[in-house]
């Protein structure tokens, strides 16, 4: 009888991961027709592009057709630079007195291209 509850226990464990295997592989047909017609009416393609602290430029998108559909920019901060925490503060010698504050603050762009 022991030895039957084990066999039981060992097929039932055996069936359930082998179940979810197939209920992982399987797809609806339903689901790729609605996929295929939403792609062919969408041909348009978007792309996003930032731009930081004046590093780079919108020229390359710009000549290969990309038109700017929307702009926006954000504060960002372009450097830091360590300063002591007191007068006394060594900071080659005391790393715990050294702060780290923003030095340079700039802009960063954001532009959504579309083609």
């Amino acid at each position: 009888m022991n030895k039957f509850i084990k066999v039981f226990k060992f097929l039932f464990l055996v069936t359930l991961l082998s179940s979810c295997q197939f209920i992982k592989d399987f797809k609806l047909p339903i689901s790729e027709d609605k996929n295929e017609n939403s792609s062919k009416s969408n041909d348009k393609e978007t792309l996003e592009v930032r731009i930081s602290c004046g590093d780079g430029n919108l020229k390359e998108f710009i000549d290969k057709g990309w038109k700017i559909k929307k702009e926006y920019s954000e504060e960002k901060i372009c450097s830091w630079k360590s300063v002591p925490a007191n007068k006394k503060c060594n900071m080659e010698r005391d790393k715990g007195c050294k702060i780290i504050k923003p030095d340079v603050i700039g802009n960063e762009i954001f532009y959504l291209l579309e083609k």
